[in-house]
Protein backbone atom coordinates (compact mmCIF):
# COMPACT_ATOMS: atom_id res chain seq x y z
CA UNK A 1 0.00 0.00 0.00
CA UNK A 2 1.66 3.42 -1.01
CA UNK A 3 2.11 6.17 2.05
CA UNK A 4 -0.59 8.38 0.45
CA UNK A 5 -2.96 5.77 0.74
CA UNK A 6 -2.10 4.67 3.94
CA UNK A 7 -2.23 8.32 4.87
CA UNK A 8 -5.79 8.47 3.40
CA UNK A 9 -7.35 5.16 5.38
CA UNK A 10 -5.55 6.59 8.61
CA UNK A 11 -8.02 9.59 7.90
CA UNK A 12 -11.00 8.07 7.08
CA UNK A 13 -10.46 5.93 10.55
CA UNK A 14 -9.89 9.23 11.96
CA UNK A 15 -13.14 11.14 10.61
CA UNK A 16 -15.43 8.06 11.51
CA UNK A 17 -14.81 7.90 15.11
CA UNK A 18 -14.62 11.06 15.78
CA UNK A 19 -17.96 11.78 13.48
CA UNK A 20 -19.48 8.99 16.18
CA UNK A 21 -18.12 10.61 18.99
CA UNK A 22 -19.96 14.12 17.63
CA UNK A 23 -23.22 12.36 17.11
CA UNK A 24 -22.93 10.96 20.42
CA UNK A 25 -22.11 14.64 22.03
CA UNK A 26 -24.60 15.96 20.17
CA UNK A 27 -27.46 13.63 21.17
CA UNK A 28 -26.72 14.22 25.07
CA UNK A 29 -26.39 18.11 24.19
CA UNK A 30 -30.22 17.94 22.42
CA UNK A 31 -31.76 15.93 25.17
CA UNK A 32 -30.44 18.26 27.98
CA UNK A 33 -31.91 20.85 25.77
CA UNK A 34 -35.30 19.87 25.70
CA UNK A 35 -35.06 19.16 29.86
CA UNK A 36 -33.24 22.60 30.30
CA UNK A 37 -33.92 24.87 27.22
CA UNK A 38 -31.10 27.28 26.42
CA UNK A 39 -30.58 27.83 30.17
CA UNK A 40 -26.90 28.05 29.55
CA UNK A 41 -27.51 31.86 27.73
CA UNK A 42 -27.35 33.18 30.91
CA UNK A 43 -23.87 31.84 31.81
CA UNK A 44 -20.78 34.48 30.69
CA UNK A 45 -17.77 32.57 28.77
CA UNK A 46 -15.89 32.89 32.14
CA UNK A 47 -18.01 30.88 34.05
CA UNK A 48 -18.19 28.23 31.00
CA UNK A 49 -14.49 28.15 31.21
CA UNK A 50 -14.76 27.39 34.88
CA UNK A 51 -17.32 24.57 34.45
CA UNK A 52 -15.02 23.18 32.15
CA UNK A 53 -11.96 23.36 34.11
CA UNK A 54 -13.70 21.79 37.18
CA UNK A 55 -14.60 18.51 34.68
CA UNK A 56 -10.96 18.57 33.33
CA UNK A 57 -9.76 18.80 37.09
CA UNK A 58 -12.32 15.69 38.13
CA UNK A 59 -11.03 13.93 34.63
CA UNK A 60 -7.42 14.36 36.19
CA UNK A 61 -8.38 13.06 39.77
CA UNK A 62 -10.20 10.32 38.43
CA UNK A 63 -7.25 9.02 36.19
CA UNK A 64 -5.26 8.81 39.58
CA UNK A 65 -7.94 7.11 41.75
CA UNK A 66 -9.12 3.20 42.16
CA UNK A 67 -12.21 4.11 44.01
CA UNK A 68 -15.30 7.01 42.45
CA UNK A 69 -17.40 8.27 45.16
CA UNK A 70 -20.04 9.64 42.56
CA UNK A 71 -21.35 6.89 39.62
CA UNK A 72 -19.89 9.25 36.23
CA UNK A 73 -17.83 8.07 33.73
CA UNK A 74 -14.90 9.92 32.38
CA UNK A 75 -16.36 9.28 29.32
CA UNK A 76 -19.29 11.38 30.43
CA UNK A 77 -16.84 14.20 32.04
CA UNK A 78 -14.95 13.98 28.50
CA UNK A 79 -18.37 14.76 26.52
CA UNK A 80 -18.78 17.65 29.15
CA UNK A 81 -15.86 19.38 28.16
CA UNK A 82 -17.38 18.61 24.10
CA UNK A 83 -20.51 20.11 24.68
CA UNK A 84 -19.74 22.91 27.48
CA UNK A 85 -17.01 23.89 24.43
CA UNK A 86 -19.46 23.99 21.53
CA UNK A 87 -21.58 26.33 23.85
CA UNK A 88 -18.98 28.65 24.73
CA UNK A 89 -18.14 28.93 21.16
CA UNK A 90 -21.90 29.94 20.58
CA UNK A 91 -21.89 32.04 23.20
CA UNK A 92 -19.07 33.40 21.60
CA UNK A 93 -20.70 33.85 18.67
CA UNK A 94 -23.61 35.59 19.65
CA UNK A 95 -24.30 39.21 20.98
CA UNK A 96 -24.62 39.43 24.95
CA UNK A 97 -28.08 41.00 23.73
CA UNK A 98 -29.83 38.09 22.14
CA UNK A 99 -32.38 36.17 24.10
CA UNK A 100 -31.36 33.63 26.63
CA UNK A 101 -34.16 31.98 25.01
CA UNK A 102 -33.08 30.43 21.84
CA UNK A 103 -35.32 28.84 18.91
CA UNK A 104 -34.50 25.19 18.45
CA UNK A 105 -33.74 25.06 14.93
CA UNK A 106 -31.64 28.09 15.64
CA UNK A 107 -29.58 26.05 18.53
CA UNK A 108 -28.89 22.90 15.78
CA UNK A 109 -27.47 25.27 13.22
CA UNK A 110 -25.69 26.72 15.83
CA UNK A 111 -24.37 23.62 16.99
CA UNK A 112 -23.91 22.00 13.85
CA UNK A 113 -21.86 25.04 12.28
CA UNK A 114 -18.98 25.22 15.60
CA UNK A 115 -18.19 21.23 15.51
CA UNK A 116 -17.78 21.85 11.40
CA UNK A 117 -15.82 24.37 12.47
CA UNK A 118 -13.94 22.82 14.85
CA UNK A 119 -13.61 19.47 12.41
CA UNK A 120 -11.96 21.55 9.88
CA UNK A 121 -9.62 22.98 12.28
CA UNK A 122 -9.04 18.96 13.65
CA UNK A 123 -8.36 17.93 9.61
CA UNK A 124 -5.76 20.94 9.12
CA UNK A 125 -3.82 20.37 12.22
CA UNK A 126 -3.80 16.01 11.51
CA UNK A 127 -2.05 16.33 8.62
CA UNK A 128 0.38 18.66 9.31
CA UNK A 129 1.63 16.90 13.16
CA UNK A 130 0.45 13.51 11.30
CA UNK A 131 -1.89 11.65 13.57
CA UNK A 132 0.65 12.32 16.73
CA UNK A 133 -2.14 12.50 19.01
CA UNK A 134 -2.67 8.53 18.74
CA UNK A 135 0.80 8.52 20.46
CA UNK A 136 -0.28 10.10 23.21
CA UNK A 137 -1.53 8.99 26.64
CA UNK A 138 -4.89 10.03 27.67
CA UNK A 139 -4.11 11.42 30.85
CA UNK A 140 -0.91 13.80 28.17
CA UNK A 141 -4.73 14.79 26.89
CA UNK A 142 -6.52 15.54 29.84
CA UNK A 143 -2.94 17.85 30.90
CA UNK A 144 -3.12 19.30 27.71
CA UNK A 145 -7.01 20.98 27.87
CA UNK A 146 -5.68 22.00 31.76
CA UNK A 147 -3.23 23.89 30.54
CA UNK A 148 -5.35 25.14 27.59
CA UNK A 149 -7.98 26.17 29.99
CA UNK A 150 -5.57 28.17 32.24
CA UNK A 151 -4.32 29.69 29.21
CA UNK A 152 -7.65 30.95 28.54
CA UNK A 153 -8.37 31.68 32.05
CA UNK A 154 -5.33 34.35 31.00
CA UNK A 155 -6.50 35.40 28.14
CA UNK A 156 -10.33 36.60 29.60
CA UNK A 157 -8.05 37.96 32.60
CA UNK A 158 -6.43 40.27 30.17
CA UNK A 159 -10.20 40.97 28.35
CA UNK A 160 -9.39 38.72 25.70
CA UNK A 161 -6.49 40.78 24.34
CA UNK A 162 -3.13 38.45 23.33
CA UNK A 163 0.17 39.91 22.15
CA UNK A 164 1.41 36.90 19.89
CA UNK A 165 -0.92 33.58 21.07
CA UNK A 166 -4.28 31.76 19.22
CA UNK A 167 -7.43 33.35 20.79
CA UNK A 168 -9.99 32.05 22.67
CA UNK A 169 -11.96 30.57 19.92
CA UNK A 170 -8.85 28.50 19.20
CA UNK A 171 -8.16 26.73 22.16
CA UNK A 172 -11.59 26.03 23.03
CA UNK A 173 -11.61 24.02 19.48
CA UNK A 174 -8.32 22.60 20.82
CA UNK A 175 -9.97 21.36 24.00
CA UNK A 176 -13.43 20.10 22.00
CA UNK A 177 -10.53 18.01 19.64
CA UNK A 178 -8.68 16.81 22.94
CA UNK A 179 -11.58 15.41 24.65
CA UNK A 180 -12.68 13.65 20.95
CA UNK A 181 -9.53 12.18 20.86
CA UNK A 182 -9.66 11.32 24.52
CA UNK A 183 -12.62 9.71 23.88
CA UNK A 184 -11.48 8.10 20.66
CA UNK A 185 -8.83 6.34 22.86
CA UNK A 186 -10.86 5.42 25.22
CA UNK A 187 -13.49 3.51 23.30
CA UNK A 188 -10.07 1.93 21.33
CA UNK A 189 -9.43 0.45 24.88
CA UNK A 190 -12.61 -0.78 25.52
CA UNK A 191 -12.54 -2.84 21.98
CA UNK A 192 -9.41 -4.23 22.73
CA UNK A 193 -10.47 -5.66 25.92
CA UNK A 194 -13.81 -6.92 24.52
CA UNK A 195 -12.92 -9.09 22.12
Amino acid sequence: MSLYLLKISKLEKTLKQYDAVVARSREIFFKKTKDYGTSWRILRPSSLTDQMYIKACRIRSLEGKTEKKINESIDGEFLALVNYGIIVLIQLSLRPSESLHLEDEHVKKSYDEQTHRTRELMIAKNHDYGEAWRGMRISSLTDMILMKLLRIKQIEDNQGKTLISEGLEANFQDIINYAIFALIKLSEKEDSVGY
